[in-house]
């Protein structure tokens, strides 16, 4: 008996290793997906806020504190290697640390905008106030927020919570001759700031009251449609201390 001719009339379907327009297509469609995993209460609200002045489309994935601790649930700290709020994975690409992530989208898919370039005259000015955010200022605002807590009145831990009194003197006399901080422009450097300036303060109490040019900030900060839209996705129901 012979054996049986190969169906060419009705050849069986290719695999998806065989069909490279296929793989390319499903590769795009990935790479086009961009997921912010949120933390409620966490600097990932800055993504959030990032994606909606720069009008692009994300998926917002909501994971929520635990109750006792405050702290992130165990799927959320498994999500990188250190285990912190923020991170957004962008098809094949899962990239934590607000910087990072703030630069990456603004580069990625805003195509740079407010970003401050090198040669601008504020160029510098932008770069200090992008990184002073995580770099002096939360650091400054976490150590005030510990020290509080345990009542510690070492002097070490005095000298190091002083660091914030003079973040809040320094910022406020920036805002006291631009509009934003990099210059009279809104950039990214303004939403890395916006946190130990508002959110931070609900874990660490702040009286703003003497910082007239900071709050005259962030109500213009507050009046902007994208960072309304952002706090409404990302903290319902939180009010935000503006004031």
């Amino acid at each position: 008996m012979s054996r049986s001719a190969p169906n060419s009339i009705n050849p069986a379907p290719p695999t998806l290793q065989e069909c490279p327009i296929r793989k390319r297509q499903l590769k795009m469609e990935a790479l086009e997906m961009l997921i912010i995993h949120h933390l409620g209460l966490s600097q990932s609200d800055r993504i959030v806020w990032l994606c909606e002045e720069l009008g692009i489309d994300y998926e917002l994935r909501r994971y929520e504190r635990d109750p006792k601790t405050r702290l992130a649930p165990p799927d959320y700290r498994a999500l990188t290697p250190f285990g912190t709020a923020p991170v957004i994975s962008d098809g094949e690409v899962v990239l934590g640390e607000s910087a990072a992530i703030v630069e990456y989208i603004a580069e990625m898919h805003g195509n740079g905008r407010f970003l401050v370039r090198r040669g601008s005259p504020n160029y510098p000015e932008f770069l200090f106030w992008f990184h002073f955010a995580n770099g002096s200022f939360m650091p400054a605002a976490m150590v005030n927020s510990i020290a509080s807590r345990v009542g510690n009145e070492d002097a070490v831990v005095a000298a190091l919570s002083a660091r914030l009194d003079r973040a809040y003197d320094l910022i406020d006399e920036r805002l006291g001759n631009t509009l934003f901080l990099a210059g009279d422009a809104f950039t990214v450097a303004d939403i890395m700031m916006l946190f130990p300036l508002t959110t931070m303060r609900a874990f660490s109490k702040r009286d703003i009251g003497p910082y007239v040019h900071i709050r005259a900030y962030l109500q213009r900060i507050a009046a902007r449609p994208a960072f309304q839209r952002a706090m409404k996705k990302a903290d319902p129901g939180f009010e935000l201390p503006l004031t």
